[in-house]
């Protein structure tokens, strides 16, 4: 997705754009570079709310979001989705639930990352569903879907962008989404509140920072640049091909969203029992 916007943002500004790509440990080591980066507006990060969640889910994170980036603009908003594995026949969330009754023994889910929403979600499914789900850490989306369709795991969580065109394809089955409304991108989906599982809500969402210190004229500067190229027309349809719903604010409002959604994801954790590891 940083690709699709850098090369449209190097057209609008005339500026060299290089992404940097700091894989590993769930994006905290972007994170952690983030920190450590010169807040002259020249180092901006493209960071998921799952890597801000870490903060409440790891003990040792390098980096604290709220001390250690400025927000500089919400990116898009994008649902969690559990699915199976074509393998074992079932279409929808109730007949996985009465496959599970069949099968106690396989209720086991991938999960992309753990302490994430990608695993969080899966929990609330079996705890909403009364069927406790057990996670299984999976280093990323492409070995999961190797390993549903092949049948060596019978269910996943994970991202929207990460299932959604396997989705189409047939190589999985996605039961249901996060989101309080089915996502732009597949509006067939049923989201858990629509089956009846009001618990089941939980929005994930992109965003860019800049290095704390940085100067309110170049946060509002990169704000005003990021904007208006997310909101172009071939880059909007594009994320939201790929599972993700445009979605801008300002600083402050980004700010606020951040400090809202981590109060609401410490309370998920207690729900489900989660203690930082």
């Amino acid at each position: 997705m940083a690709r699709l916007i850098a090369e449209p943002l190097k057209q609008r500004t005339g500026r060299n754009i290089i992404i940097e790509n700091k894989v590993g440990a769930s994006g905290t080591i972007a994170g952690a570079t983030l920190k450590s980066s010169p807040p002259d507006g020249a180092t901006i990060c493209f960071m998921p709310s799952a890597t801000v969640a870490q903060k409440l889910s790891m003990i040792s994170i390098p980096f604290d979001p709220r001390t250690d980036m400025a927000p500089i603009t919400l990116a898009g908003t994008l649902q969690t989705v559990y699915c199976v594995s074509p393998t074992i026949g079932v279409n929808t969330l109730a007949e996985y639930i009465a496959w599970l009754k069949q099968n106690p023994a396989r209720n086991s889910f991938g999960t992309t990352a753990m302490g994430s929403f990608t695993h969080f979600f899966g929990l609330m499914t079996g705890q909403a569903i009364g069927v406790p789900l057990e996670a299984v850490a999976y280093r990323g989306a492409t070995p999961l879907v190797s390993d549903l369709q092949g049948g060596h795991i019978t269910a996943g969580c994970g991202s929207i962008t990460d299932f959604i065109e396997h989705h189409r394809s047939g190589v999985v089955k996605i039961l249901l989404t996060s989101g309080n409304r089915p996502p732009a991108s597949a509006p067939d989906l049923p989201t858990g509140i629509s089956l009846g599982y009001p618990s089941l809500n939980i929005l994930g969402w992109y965003a860019f920072f800049a290095p704390a210190n940085t100067p309110s004229d170049l946060i509002e500067a990169w704000g005003d640049e990021l904007r208006a190229v997310l909101k172009t027309p071939e880059v909007e349809k594009r994320l939201l091909d790929m599972g993700m719903e445009v979605q801008t604010s300002t600083s402050a409002q980004m700010r606020d969203r951040m400090d809202v959604d981590l109060k609401r994801w410490k309370t998920i954790m207690d729900g489900i029992g989660y203690k930082p590891t």
